[in-house]
């Protein structure tokens, strides 16, 4: 098995530098080499994967996500890499069944915000990171900044950061809305190869497709709504509602999800989501 940066994958992807463990290469996964169409989820997507490209099933993908120091959560449905020797990324999908996530807050994205949001977040959390022997981290800019695609039904995100040894810290993520709950698509690669493998990732999603009666275009009345709409996707996803239990009983469920290697950003995005919601809220008082 072709080797590959370390990374975890979950609500917040930490993307650093790095190779697969050992460990990791001997674990066995069943690679299905495109051109194929590849399952993501029981009925749920697929993905028509062209030549040059491997898939590894939602069993497989648990077991390199394990092989990585994740702890899986039955999320993940599937993971695509490259065959190329001088490619070394891999995309991770995740599908998350909370519902129809309404786009009626997409002209809310306020990426200024949001990026003072996570700053703030981050270096408050910073003390308890270091608590538990973890460099602090500075978020330093949108590496690309959120939008959403009203045709696609795509929301695409991604952060910059550098840790105090002065190791840069990447996140990108794309979200496929559908009608019962959204897929996730997070990129792993090193910092410095991100600008090519996006743009490469940009085209394999093009093949993306829920199956007949999961598009978001086929909501009807009565289905279930998610608790949140898009500022909040970006602002932790799923997390968001699940703030609602309070700051620290979230914190506590993705340290125990997470690990120390992935929890950078997660801490960051957690301690400021409270103030954000708080403003949301404001702001649809108002109005």
């Amino acid at each position: 098995m072709q080797r590959h940066p370390i990374a975890a994958t979950a609500l917040l992807c930490l993307v650093t530098s790095g190779t697969l463990p050992v460990s990791a290469q001997d674990e066995a996964v069943t690679w299905e080499p495109g051109p194929t169409t590849a399952h993501l989820g029981r009925d749920v997507a697929e993905l028509a994967l062209p030549d040059g490209y491997r898939f590894a099933d939602a069993a497989g993908t648990r077991r390199l996500m394990k092989a990585l120091g994740n702890t899986v959560d039955n999320t993940e449905v599937g993971l695509v890499t490259p065959t190329a020797e001088d490619q070394d990324w891999f995309l991770v999908f995740e599908y998350h069944p909370e519902g129809y996530v309404k786009d009626d807050d997409r002209d809310e994205i306020d990426k200024d915000a949001l990026l003072e949001t996570y700053r703030r977040g981050t270096e408050e959390a910073n003390a308890e990171r270091k608590k538990h022997g973890i460099p602090g981290l500075h978020v330093s800019g949108w590496f690309e900044e959120p939008r959403y695609d009203e045709r696609t039904h795509n929301l695409v995100w991604a952060l910059r950061a550098k840790s105090d040894d002065g190791s840069e810290v990447v996140n990108y993520n794309v979200r496929l809305l559908g009608r019962e709950g959204y897929m996730s698509a997070t990129l792993v690669d090193a910092p410095d190869n991100l600008a090519h493998s996006k743009n490469e990732v940009a085209q394999l999603l093009k093949q993306f497709a829920y199956k007949k009666g999961k598009s978001y275009a086929e909501f009807v009345s009565g289905d279930k709504v998610a608790e949140y709409g898009l500022v909040a996707l970006v602002a932790g996803g799923a997390g968001a509602a699940a703030s609602k239990l309070g700051l620290f009983a979230v914190l506590a469920k993705f340290f125990g999800k997470l690990g120390k290697a992935a929890v950078f950003l997660v801490v960051g995005a957690l301690a400021g989501l409270k103030r954000l919601f708080g403003a949301i809220a404001g702001r649809r008082q108002e109005g």
